[in-house]
């Protein structure tokens, strides 16, 4: 059951991140998960982040304080441990070498909705 304090990121924060997202890869050499859920969860969790902090704070982490964490700019999307060792704790940028990671450095709309509403 999903938790009604959640809730779902704006369409024009889920289409920057998601554009951001497909960018990067590219940019970086690097794929999406295999698992298209997981890339769908991750960017709907960038763009709550976008929306409710004003930054693409790294979902997959927990924080005591995701304000504090924001000023920061570590765990902001693209955090420092992918800018500097292509290291992706989300599995969102996946370097060649991971066996999780597809051959799609894209994602739709469609696609994101269908992995995040099922």
């Amino acid at each position: 059951m999903a938790d009604p304090s959640v809730t779902e990121p704006s369409s024009d924060s889920l289409e920057v991140i998601r554009k951001f997202a497909e960018t990067y890869a590219q940019r970086t050499g690097t794929y999406f998960c295999s698992d298209t859920g997981v890339t769908a969860v991750v960017l709907e969790g960038l763009a709550r982040h976008k929306d409710k902090l004003g930054a693409a704070l790294c979902p997959c982490r927990h924080y005591e304080d995701k304000e504090a964490e924001v000023a920061q700019a570590f765990w902001n999307c693209p955090c420092v441990p992918m800018r500097e060792r292509h290291e992706c704790h989300c599995m969102l940028f996946l370097t060649e070498d991971n066996p999780f990671r597809c051959e799609k450095q894209t994602i739709s709309m469609d696609e994101i909705k269908s992995s995040v509403s099922g």
